[in-house]
């Protein structure tokens, strides 16, 4: 037995593997792997940037409060979503990211 279809006003929805509302993907099978590996990608990109403000001589302390309010966000928004269904692969791929600063 096949998966039925969905119409909204006689409209078919088309089936897809992958859906992102406000930057949270889930996967048709309800995990968020896609979602993390998103955001570590992000996050990553985003200490780059302070490995470059900490080689161009920026204070700890500056340091930390771009940290905190440029890498951290990233890494903790929607949570609750995504946290739950976390694979270790994945959090430790998180931790990493956090640990780094």
């Amino acid at each position: 037995m096949g998966i039925s279809e969905a119409k909204i006003d006689g409209r078919d929805i088309a089936q897809v593997c992958h859906a992102k509302l406000l930057d949270v993907t889930i996967s048709q099978d309800l995990t968020c792997n896609k979602c993390v590996e998103n955001i570590v990608k992000k996050a990553g990109k985003r200490l780059y940037m302070l490995y470059q403000l900490k080689r161009a001589g920026i204070t700890q302390k500056d340091l930390v409060s771009v940290y905190v309010s440029v890498v951290r966000p990233v890494l903790e928004y929607a949570c609750p979503v995504w946290h739950t269904n976390l694979t270790q692969y994945l959090s430790n791929n998180n931790e990493v990211i956090q640990k780094e600063h």
